[in-house]
Protein backbone atom coordinates (compact mmCIF):
# COMPACT_ATOMS: atom_id res chain seq x y z
CA UNK A 1 0.00 0.00 0.00
CA UNK A 2 1.44 3.38 -1.02
CA UNK A 3 2.61 5.86 1.59
CA UNK A 4 0.37 8.93 1.62
CA UNK A 5 2.11 12.29 2.04
CA UNK A 6 -0.01 15.33 2.82
CA UNK A 7 1.06 18.87 1.86
CA UNK A 8 -0.18 21.34 4.47
CA UNK A 9 -1.34 24.87 3.75
CA UNK A 10 0.79 27.17 5.90
CA UNK A 11 -1.10 29.39 8.34
CA UNK A 12 1.69 31.38 10.01
CA UNK A 13 1.35 35.16 9.44
CA UNK A 14 3.24 36.25 6.33
CA UNK A 15 4.15 32.72 5.29
CA UNK A 16 3.67 32.25 1.54
CA UNK A 17 5.87 29.22 0.90
CA UNK A 18 4.65 25.67 0.39
CA UNK A 19 6.49 22.53 1.48
CA UNK A 20 6.14 20.58 -1.76
CA UNK A 21 5.93 21.91 -5.32
CA UNK A 22 4.39 20.07 -8.31
CA UNK A 23 7.78 19.31 -9.88
CA UNK A 24 8.70 17.01 -6.96
CA UNK A 25 5.71 14.71 -7.34
CA UNK A 26 7.15 12.52 -10.07
CA UNK A 27 10.08 11.45 -7.89
CA UNK A 28 7.77 10.64 -4.99
CA UNK A 29 5.37 8.64 -7.15
CA UNK A 30 8.33 6.59 -8.41
CA UNK A 31 8.96 5.57 -4.79
CA UNK A 32 5.30 4.59 -4.30
CA UNK A 33 4.44 7.76 -2.36
CA UNK A 34 1.08 9.29 -3.24
CA UNK A 35 0.43 12.95 -2.46
CA UNK A 36 -2.58 14.68 -0.92
CA UNK A 37 -2.52 18.47 -1.18
CA UNK A 38 -4.58 20.61 1.16
CA UNK A 39 -6.74 22.87 -0.98
CA UNK A 40 -4.95 26.18 -1.69
CA UNK A 41 -1.66 25.04 -0.14
CA UNK A 42 0.46 26.40 -3.00
CA UNK A 43 -1.47 29.58 -3.74
CA UNK A 44 0.90 31.90 -1.88
CA UNK A 45 3.82 30.58 -3.93
CA UNK A 46 1.86 30.77 -7.23
CA UNK A 47 1.24 27.02 -7.54
CA UNK A 48 -2.40 26.26 -8.32
CA UNK A 49 -4.42 23.24 -7.27
CA UNK A 50 -4.76 22.41 -10.97
CA UNK A 51 -0.96 22.21 -11.33
CA UNK A 52 -0.80 19.76 -8.44
CA UNK A 53 -3.64 17.70 -9.86
CA UNK A 54 -1.99 17.61 -13.28
CA UNK A 55 1.21 16.38 -11.60
CA UNK A 56 -0.69 13.49 -10.00
CA UNK A 57 -1.70 14.83 -6.58
CA UNK A 58 -5.16 14.61 -5.04
CA UNK A 59 -6.61 17.93 -3.80
CA UNK A 60 -8.37 17.45 -0.45
CA UNK A 61 -9.84 19.34 2.47
CA UNK A 62 -7.90 20.00 5.67
CA UNK A 63 -9.72 17.29 7.60
CA UNK A 64 -9.21 14.67 4.89
CA UNK A 65 -5.50 15.44 4.61
CA UNK A 66 -4.88 15.11 8.35
CA UNK A 67 -7.05 12.00 8.68
CA UNK A 68 -5.63 10.11 5.67
CA UNK A 69 -1.98 11.16 5.30
CA UNK A 70 0.76 9.01 6.83
CA UNK A 71 3.21 11.92 6.57
CA UNK A 72 2.47 15.66 6.81
CA UNK A 73 4.92 17.87 4.90
CA UNK A 74 5.08 21.51 5.96
CA UNK A 75 7.33 24.55 6.33
CA UNK A 76 6.69 25.66 9.91
CA UNK A 77 5.87 23.97 13.20
CA UNK A 78 2.13 23.19 13.42
CA UNK A 79 0.01 25.74 15.26
CA UNK A 80 -1.76 24.49 18.41
CA UNK A 81 -4.98 23.99 16.45
CA UNK A 82 -3.13 22.11 13.68
CA UNK A 83 -1.27 19.99 16.24
CA UNK A 84 -4.61 18.82 17.62
CA UNK A 85 -5.42 17.32 14.20
CA UNK A 86 -2.34 15.08 14.30
CA UNK A 87 -2.80 11.43 15.24
CA UNK A 88 -0.89 8.57 16.77
CA UNK A 89 1.75 7.17 14.40
CA UNK A 90 1.60 10.08 11.98
CA UNK A 91 4.88 11.64 10.80
CA UNK A 92 5.36 15.43 10.55
CA UNK A 93 8.33 16.79 8.60
CA UNK A 94 9.23 20.50 8.56
CA UNK A 95 11.40 23.25 10.01
CA UNK A 96 10.08 22.56 13.50
CA UNK A 97 12.68 24.55 15.51
CA UNK A 98 12.45 22.05 18.40
CA UNK A 99 14.85 23.95 20.66
CA UNK A 100 12.63 27.04 20.55
CA UNK A 101 9.50 25.23 21.74
CA UNK A 102 10.24 22.04 23.71
CA UNK A 103 6.66 22.04 25.03
CA UNK A 104 5.29 21.69 21.49
CA UNK A 105 7.62 18.75 20.88
CA UNK A 106 6.51 17.09 24.13
CA UNK A 107 2.88 17.57 23.13
CA UNK A 108 3.47 15.93 19.75
CA UNK A 109 5.28 13.07 21.46
CA UNK A 110 2.32 12.68 23.79
CA UNK A 111 0.07 12.26 20.77
CA UNK A 112 2.35 9.56 19.38
CA UNK A 113 3.41 11.82 16.50
CA UNK A 114 6.82 11.26 14.93
CA UNK A 115 8.27 14.73 14.42
CA UNK A 116 11.16 15.17 11.99
CA UNK A 117 12.93 18.52 11.74
CA UNK A 118 14.91 19.69 8.73
CA UNK A 119 16.74 22.28 10.80
CA UNK A 120 18.55 19.41 12.56
CA UNK A 121 20.12 18.09 9.33
CA UNK A 122 23.88 17.43 9.87
CA UNK A 123 25.19 20.24 7.67
CA UNK A 124 28.73 18.87 7.46
CA UNK A 125 27.56 15.46 6.19
CA UNK A 126 27.96 15.43 2.41
CA UNK A 127 25.11 13.01 1.70
CA UNK A 128 22.72 15.24 3.67
CA UNK A 129 23.40 18.37 1.61
CA UNK A 130 20.47 17.75 -0.72
CA UNK A 131 18.21 17.79 2.38
CA UNK A 132 19.71 20.91 3.95
CA UNK A 133 16.76 23.30 4.02
CA UNK A 134 18.53 25.77 6.30
CA UNK A 135 21.15 26.31 3.61
CA UNK A 136 18.70 26.53 0.72
CA UNK A 137 16.55 29.07 2.55
CA UNK A 138 19.60 31.01 3.75
CA UNK A 139 20.65 31.33 0.10
CA UNK A 140 17.33 33.01 -0.64
CA UNK A 141 17.62 35.22 2.45
CA UNK A 142 21.13 36.43 1.61
CA UNK A 143 20.11 37.34 -1.93
CA UNK A 144 16.90 39.10 -0.92
CA UNK A 145 18.54 40.99 1.97
CA UNK A 146 20.80 42.82 -0.47
CA UNK A 147 17.85 43.69 -2.70
CA UNK A 148 16.02 45.04 0.34
CA UNK A 149 19.03 47.16 1.23
CA UNK A 150 19.43 48.44 -2.34
CA UNK A 151 15.74 49.33 -2.47
CA UNK A 152 15.98 51.30 0.80
CA UNK A 153 19.33 52.93 0.04
CA UNK A 154 19.05 56.47 -1.31
CA UNK A 155 21.97 56.14 -3.71
CA UNK A 156 23.36 53.74 -6.31
CA UNK A 157 25.18 50.54 -5.44
CA UNK A 158 27.55 50.58 -8.46
CA UNK A 159 30.03 53.16 -9.69
CA UNK A 160 27.99 55.12 -12.21
CA UNK A 161 29.27 57.76 -14.62
CA UNK A 162 26.67 59.97 -16.28
CA UNK A 163 26.59 63.40 -18.01
CA UNK A 164 25.39 64.73 -14.65
CA UNK A 165 28.43 63.43 -12.82
CA UNK A 166 29.83 60.31 -11.20
CA UNK A 167 28.19 58.31 -8.42
CA UNK A 168 30.60 56.50 -6.10
CA UNK A 169 29.93 52.81 -5.40
CA UNK A 170 28.27 51.93 -2.11
CA UNK A 171 30.34 50.46 0.69
CA UNK A 172 28.65 47.25 1.88
CA UNK A 173 29.70 45.22 4.93
CA UNK A 174 28.47 41.64 5.35
CA UNK A 175 28.72 40.25 8.87
CA UNK A 176 28.63 36.46 9.01
CA UNK A 177 30.06 34.42 6.13
CA UNK A 178 27.80 31.40 6.07
CA UNK A 179 25.48 30.47 3.22
CA UNK A 180 23.42 33.66 3.58
CA UNK A 181 26.51 35.82 3.93
CA UNK A 182 28.20 34.37 0.87
CA UNK A 183 25.07 34.91 -1.21
CA UNK A 184 24.83 38.48 0.13
CA UNK A 185 28.45 39.11 -0.89
CA UNK A 186 27.88 37.72 -4.37
CA UNK A 187 24.67 39.70 -4.87
CA UNK A 188 26.14 42.98 -3.63
CA UNK A 189 29.14 42.49 -5.91
CA UNK A 190 26.87 41.78 -8.88
CA UNK A 191 25.15 45.08 -8.13
CA UNK A 192 28.52 46.81 -8.25
CA UNK A 193 29.09 47.61 -4.58
CA UNK A 194 32.44 47.58 -2.82
CA UNK A 195 32.09 44.74 -0.33
CA UNK A 196 33.84 43.93 2.91
CA UNK A 197 33.01 40.86 4.99
CA UNK A 198 33.73 39.59 8.49
CA UNK A 199 33.38 36.29 10.33
CA UNK A 200 35.05 34.97 13.48
CA UNK A 201 35.95 31.78 11.59
CA UNK A 202 39.22 32.39 9.73
CA UNK A 203 38.52 29.58 7.25
CA UNK A 204 35.79 31.77 5.70
CA UNK A 205 38.33 34.31 4.47
CA UNK A 206 39.14 32.43 1.27
CA UNK A 207 35.44 31.97 0.50
CA UNK A 208 34.71 35.69 0.92
CA UNK A 209 37.71 36.77 -1.13
CA UNK A 210 36.84 34.33 -3.92
CA UNK A 211 33.60 36.30 -4.38
CA UNK A 212 35.38 39.64 -4.52
CA UNK A 213 34.99 40.83 -0.93
CA UNK A 214 37.74 42.27 1.24
CA UNK A 215 38.00 40.22 4.43
CA UNK A 216 38.02 42.21 7.66
CA UNK A 217 40.63 40.95 10.12
CA UNK A 218 40.25 41.79 13.81
CA UNK A 219 42.98 41.43 16.41
CA UNK A 220 40.49 40.65 19.21
CA UNK A 221 39.33 37.20 18.00
CA UNK A 222 41.88 35.08 16.21
CA UNK A 223 39.73 31.95 15.82
CA UNK A 224 36.04 31.59 16.64
CA UNK A 225 35.40 28.31 14.82
CA UNK A 226 33.12 25.82 16.56
CA UNK A 227 31.52 22.48 15.76
CA UNK A 228 29.28 21.55 12.86
CA UNK A 229 30.45 24.43 10.69
CA UNK A 230 29.12 27.05 13.11
CA UNK A 231 31.02 29.64 15.14
CA UNK A 232 31.64 28.98 18.81
CA UNK A 233 30.24 31.22 21.52
CA UNK A 234 32.75 33.97 22.33
CA UNK A 235 33.72 34.81 25.89
CA UNK A 236 32.42 38.13 27.29
CA UNK A 237 35.94 39.53 27.01
CA UNK A 238 36.22 38.49 23.36
CA UNK A 239 32.78 39.94 22.61
CA UNK A 240 33.68 43.31 24.12
CA UNK A 241 36.99 43.51 22.27
CA UNK A 242 35.35 42.39 19.02
CA UNK A 243 32.67 45.05 19.41
CA UNK A 244 35.21 47.83 19.90
CA UNK A 245 37.05 46.92 16.71
CA UNK A 246 33.89 46.39 14.68
CA UNK A 247 32.50 49.79 15.69
CA UNK A 248 35.21 51.55 13.69
CA UNK A 249 34.63 49.34 10.64
CA UNK A 250 30.83 49.74 10.72
CA UNK A 251 30.98 53.53 11.00
CA UNK A 252 32.45 53.85 7.50
CA UNK A 253 29.82 51.68 5.77
CA UNK A 254 26.79 52.72 3.74
CA UNK A 255 25.07 49.34 4.10
CA UNK A 256 25.49 46.56 6.67
CA UNK A 257 23.97 43.11 6.12
CA UNK A 258 24.02 40.87 9.21
CA UNK A 259 23.52 37.11 8.91
CA UNK A 260 25.20 35.50 11.94
CA UNK A 261 22.99 32.99 13.73
CA UNK A 262 22.94 29.44 15.10
CA UNK A 263 19.60 27.55 15.33
CA UNK A 264 18.19 27.56 18.85
CA UNK A 265 20.68 30.09 20.22
CA UNK A 266 20.56 33.84 20.70
CA UNK A 267 22.32 35.54 17.76
CA UNK A 268 25.51 37.43 18.65
CA UNK A 269 25.25 41.21 18.80
CA UNK A 270 27.68 42.50 16.17
CA UNK A 271 26.28 45.99 15.57
CA UNK A 272 26.04 47.87 18.86
CA UNK A 273 23.99 50.99 19.55
CA UNK A 274 27.29 52.85 19.68
CA UNK A 275 28.21 51.65 16.20
CA UNK A 276 24.84 52.79 14.85
CA UNK A 277 25.33 56.23 16.41
CA UNK A 278 28.51 56.72 14.39
CA UNK A 279 27.05 55.65 11.03
CA UNK A 280 26.28 58.27 8.38
CA UNK A 281 22.73 59.54 7.80
CA UNK A 282 21.08 57.47 5.08
CA UNK A 283 22.96 54.29 6.02
CA UNK A 284 21.03 51.03 5.94
CA UNK A 285 21.23 47.96 8.19
CA UNK A 286 19.42 44.75 7.17
CA UNK A 287 19.47 42.27 10.06
CA UNK A 288 18.25 38.90 8.74
CA UNK A 289 19.29 37.19 11.99
CA UNK A 290 16.50 39.02 13.83
CA UNK A 291 13.83 36.87 15.46
CA UNK A 292 12.28 35.96 18.79
CA UNK A 293 15.73 35.47 20.36
CA UNK A 294 17.07 38.85 19.17
CA UNK A 295 19.28 39.86 16.27
CA UNK A 296 22.80 40.89 15.29
CA UNK A 297 22.01 44.58 15.72
CA UNK A 298 21.38 45.81 19.25
CA UNK A 299 18.63 48.17 18.05
CA UNK A 300 16.78 45.71 15.79
CA UNK A 301 13.09 45.16 16.41
CA UNK A 302 11.97 41.90 14.80
CA UNK A 303 9.58 42.49 11.93
CA UNK A 304 9.99 46.27 12.04
CA UNK A 305 11.97 49.08 10.42
CA UNK A 306 13.59 51.35 12.98
CA UNK A 307 14.58 54.89 11.98
CA UNK A 308 17.23 56.25 14.34
CA UNK A 309 17.65 59.89 15.36
CA UNK A 310 20.86 60.13 13.29
CA UNK A 311 19.17 58.96 10.07
CA UNK A 312 20.08 55.26 10.02
CA UNK A 313 17.41 52.79 8.89
CA UNK A 314 17.45 49.36 10.58
CA UNK A 315 15.44 46.65 8.82
CA UNK A 316 14.77 43.41 10.73
CA UNK A 317 12.68 41.12 8.51
CA UNK A 318 11.79 37.87 10.29
CA UNK A 319 11.03 35.52 7.40
CA UNK A 320 12.94 36.68 4.36
CA UNK A 321 12.54 33.48 2.29
CA UNK A 322 8.76 33.91 2.45
CA UNK A 323 9.11 37.19 0.55
CA UNK A 324 10.40 35.18 -2.43
CA UNK A 325 7.97 32.28 -2.06
CA UNK A 326 8.17 30.59 -5.45
CA UNK A 327 11.95 30.28 -5.59
CA UNK A 328 12.22 29.43 -1.89
CA UNK A 329 9.51 26.75 -2.19
CA UNK A 330 11.19 25.10 -5.17
CA UNK A 331 14.41 24.71 -3.17
CA UNK A 332 12.62 23.58 -0.01
CA UNK A 333 10.53 21.05 -1.91
CA UNK A 334 13.66 19.28 -3.11
CA UNK A 335 15.06 19.27 0.42
CA UNK A 336 11.97 17.84 2.08
CA UNK A 337 11.26 15.27 -0.62
CA UNK A 338 14.85 14.00 -0.40
CA UNK A 339 14.53 13.65 3.37
CA UNK A 340 11.18 11.88 3.07
CA UNK A 341 12.62 9.43 0.56
CA UNK A 342 15.52 8.80 2.95
CA UNK A 343 12.96 7.18 5.28
CA UNK A 344 11.21 5.13 2.57
CA UNK A 345 12.30 1.51 2.24
CA UNK A 346 10.38 -0.97 0.05
CA UNK A 347 7.26 1.16 0.09
CA UNK A 348 7.24 1.64 3.87
CA UNK A 349 8.57 4.20 6.33
CA UNK A 350 11.68 2.95 8.09
CA UNK A 351 13.51 4.87 10.85
CA UNK A 352 16.99 3.47 11.43
CA UNK A 353 18.58 5.29 14.36
CA UNK A 354 21.98 3.86 13.47
CA UNK A 355 21.88 6.25 10.51
CA UNK A 356 23.30 9.72 11.22
CA UNK A 357 20.59 11.60 9.33
CA UNK A 358 17.78 9.75 11.08
CA UNK A 359 19.38 10.11 14.51
CA UNK A 360 19.84 13.84 14.00
CA UNK A 361 16.47 14.78 12.52
CA UNK A 362 13.90 12.63 14.35
CA UNK A 363 12.79 14.68 17.36
CA UNK A 364 9.89 12.61 18.69
CA UNK A 365 9.40 8.89 18.24
CA UNK A 366 6.94 6.37 19.69
CA UNK A 367 5.69 8.66 22.44
CA UNK A 368 9.03 10.11 23.48
CA UNK A 369 11.14 13.17 22.77
CA UNK A 370 14.52 12.00 21.50
CA UNK A 371 17.84 13.79 21.54
CA UNK A 372 18.39 15.12 18.04
CA UNK A 373 22.14 14.55 18.05
CA UNK A 374 22.23 10.92 19.18
CA UNK A 375 18.74 9.46 19.10
CA UNK A 376 18.94 8.71 22.85
CA UNK A 377 15.70 9.08 24.75
CA UNK A 378 15.51 12.28 26.79
CA UNK A 379 12.06 12.22 28.29
CA UNK A 380 8.83 10.27 28.20
CA UNK A 381 5.76 12.20 27.20
CA UNK A 382 2.22 11.49 28.38
CA UNK A 383 2.03 7.69 28.10
CA UNK A 384 -1.66 7.90 27.36
CA UNK A 385 -0.88 8.95 23.81
CA UNK A 386 2.25 6.91 23.29
CA UNK A 387 2.57 3.89 21.06
CA UNK A 388 3.69 0.65 22.60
Amino acid sequence: MAIKAGVARETAPGERRVALTPDSLEKLRAADVSVLVERGAGAGASFTDLEYADAGAKIVTTSVMYSQADVILRINRPSPSEARLLRDGQVVIGLLAPMLDPAAMAEMAGRGVRAVSLDAIPRTLSRAQSMDALSSQANVAGYKAVLMAADAFGRYFPLLTTPAGTAKPANVLVLGIGVAGLQAIATARRLGAQVRAYDVRPETREQAESLGAQFVTLRSVSNGSGQGGYARALTPEEQAAQQDELNDVIASQDVVITTAQVPGRKPPVLVSATAVEHMKPGSIIVDIAAGELGGNCELSVAGKVVATSNGVSIHAPTNVPATMPTGASLFYSRNISNLLLHFVENGELDFDFEDEITAATVITFNGRVVQAATGQLLQTANPGGAKA
